[in-house]
């Protein structure tokens, strides 16, 4: 069944970013957060589960990379934001995921990394975890995919696409480390 009308030429899926493109676009990203902080010092990478975690596995490399070998690795961990969101009552039964910090972050720069940015909420119940860890310097925000339609006064830092999208369309990204492969789609919702 084609999710697409007669008079719509929009296919029904369609790729937008391949594992090139992700791979470029994680780069300059790894590039915008080192130059924003003056270099590797003092940060720490929060991937927001599930696709988020190896983006800032992905973003630490490619900032070791850029940096031509660094003392000590940057730190890298997950902060499961389950409990925090704003929907629970709607959806009380969740997995509960696992919040892996490997250093303090009284007083580091904490660049929370997630795959897509939409209405902001995520972000939101990021923050709150957050707060409860401690007390950062600075948080930035490194999404690969802002698709807009935002609900939140959330603005991401470092972006690796802006896709506007409509409000009827998914984005799916695909990391290899998850999924297998990598890639970003665009699906039509059925009407």
């Amino acid at each position: 069944m084609s999710l697409t009308g007669p008079d719509d030429p929009t296919p029904a899926s369609r790729t937008v970013l391949d594992a090139d493109q992700i791979s470029r676009a994680c780069a300059r990203m790894a590039h915008e957060v080192l130059e924003a902080n003056r270099g590797a010092s003092g940060l720490v990478l929060l991937g927001i589960p599930t696709r988020g975690v190896p983006l800032a596995h992905r973003l630490a490399r490619a900032m070791a990379e850029a940096e031509g070998g660094l003392e000590a690795p940057i730190p890298v961990g997950s902060l499961d934001v389950t409990m925090y969101r704003d929907d629970l009552r709607r959806h009380p039964t969740r997995a509960v995921g696992r919040t892996e910090v490997p250093v303090g972050v009284d007083g580091a720069v904490v660049v929370l990394v997630d795959d897509v940015l939409y209405s902001g909420r995520t972000v939101r119940a990021a923050l709150d975890a957050l707060g409860d860890l401690g007390r950062p310097r600075a948080v930035r925000l490194a999404v690969l995919v802002d698709r807009g339609h935002r609900e939140l006064p959330v603005r991401a830092d470092h972006v690796g696409k802006n896709l506007p999208t409509r409000s009827d369309e998914r984005v799916s990204v695909r990391l290899a480390e998850v999924d297998g492969a990598d890639e970003v789609t665009i699906t039509r919702d059925e009407a």
